[in-house]
């Protein structure tokens, strides 16, 4: 295998993403400063087609439509705004949703017909009434029209959390350390991981206690809004598609290493002791490597099996990871501790390549034609030359892990 290019963005790459498996590449990233968005368009061998770059602070956020349009949430005029850019590097339409006093668009996602929006509240400089003071709004989810008409809205209660885990000490628990009572947050914010999931006719929106790292995943019915059910508080985690209407949700820290899957009608159907970056391909098998955030650690790459048992396969050195992606030979390749590493079907690994990756923050793996692998490396966006074969289809290397970077399935289990 081999290094096939790698490209010096001008900052932290947040997302890479492409409308085929031949490119080209929509890398959105921080400018030379967290102060500014940049969107750069380049070929698979790495030459810049365009350039766009936008004023503001924030969390840079990017969905690739199915037709080539990037849209693009920016800050602007204390909200965020959203804007298409054509693949000529012109701007398609701008899209300003009508926001509450103190809050931001903290999450998006493309629908055939328009946006699914997570709101909650915007950073503490941006967030005051227009009376002058400080505003908290109540965090919802929303649909809309291309044009930004608001088809529905619903306000989203994360409610007092806790979790056994939790532990603290005080005058009353008689200075000794017990499990924290019930609270609520003082400031609820989006999911870090994949915080706005859609399959089928079903929403999965996940909000956290932005301080303590517990929260919630509320499922919602696309065509009307309503809430169909809720998790119970838990450490966040990964999160990823499990079919039409169904998910995992993933959960890790105070203690807690699970997955559980979700149905259509918010039930629980499965838990398995394991947390990680998950795959679901056409057959239904879900599998992924660890990312147990402790040492020693046990992390393996596992498979879920259907009696919620684990399979074993190669153990895993490290923590930070690529989310993979896998090929119609049932291959998952992801990058860890400095090596591009692949485990195929029958739960095999195999090194690819090994460098240097001190201090990088990793993104998602793409795998395009005739087995180019792309990752991003903190700043680089890295392609490698491998024998892996076509990315295969399937509820979760689609979504958040495929080629256009939306977390979207269609009702028939394909994006």
């Amino acid at each position: 295998m081999t290094l096939f290019s790698r490209v010096a963005m001008p900052g932290q790459v947040r997302s890479v993403a492409a409308q085929d498996a031949s490119g080209p590449l929509y890398v959105t990233s921080y400018g030379t400063s967290p102060l500014e968005t940049v969107v750069t368009m380049m070929d698979l061998g790495g030459a810049t087609a365009w350039q766009r770059t936008y004023a503001g602070t924030g969390r840079p956020r990017s969905r690739l439509s199915a037709d080539g349009t990037l849209w693009v949430a920016y800050p602007h005029r204390g909200g965020r705004t959203l804007e298409g850019v054509l693949p000529d590097g012109s701007a398609h339409r701008t899209v300003v949703p009508a926001r509450r006093a103190g809050e931001e668009l903290s999450a998006f996602a493309l629908l055939d017909d328009g946006f699914c929006i997570a709101w909650a509240c915007a950073s503490r400089m941006l967030r005051t009434s227009q009376d002058g003071q400080p505003a908290s709004p109540s965090p919802r989810v929303a649909r809309y029209t291309w044009d930004g008409d608001c088809l529905w809205s619903t306000p989203i209660a994360l409610g007092a959390v806790s979790h056994p885990g939790v532990l603290g000490m005080g005058a009353d628990t008689g200075w000794e350390v017990r499990p924290l009572r019930p609270w609520v947050p003082d400031e609820v914010d989006v999911d870090h991981w994949e915080p706005l999931l859609v399959s089928g006719d079903r929403v999965a929106a996940s909000f956290t206690d932005a301080r303590g790292g517990i929260g919630r995943t509320f499922f919602l019915d696309l065509a009307g809004g309503a809430i169909i059910s809720a998790t119970s508080p838990a450490p966040t985690g990964r999160k990823a598609i499990a079919g039409p209407g169904e998910f995992l949700i993933g959960s890790q820290g105070y203690g807690e290493f699970t997955t559980r899957r979700y149905a259509r009608d918010g039930n629980e159907t499965a838990r398995w002791a394991s947390h990680g970056a998950m795959l679901v391909n056409g057959r239904g098998t879900v599998c992924g490597p660890e990312l147990e955030n402790c040492l020693p650690s046990t992390s393996r790459f596992r498979q879920l099996a259907p009696d919620n048992t684990l399979v074993d396969g190669p153990p895993l050195t490290g923590h930070y990871t690529s989310y993979p992606s896998m090929d119609q030979a049932g291959t998952s390749v992801f990058w860890r501790n400095g090596r591009l590493l692949a485990v195929d079907a029958d739960l095999t690994p195999h090194e690819l390549f090994a460098m240097d990756d001190s201090g990088s923050v990793l993104g998602r793996t793409l795998l395009m034609d005739d087995g180019l692998v792309v990752t991003s490396l903190g700043s680089e966006v890295v392609a490698f030359r491998t024998q892996l074969g076509p990315l295969t289809e399937g509820p979760w290397p689609c979504g958040d892990a495929n080629l256009l970077g939306n977390p979207v399935v269609s009702g028939s289990g394909h994006p």
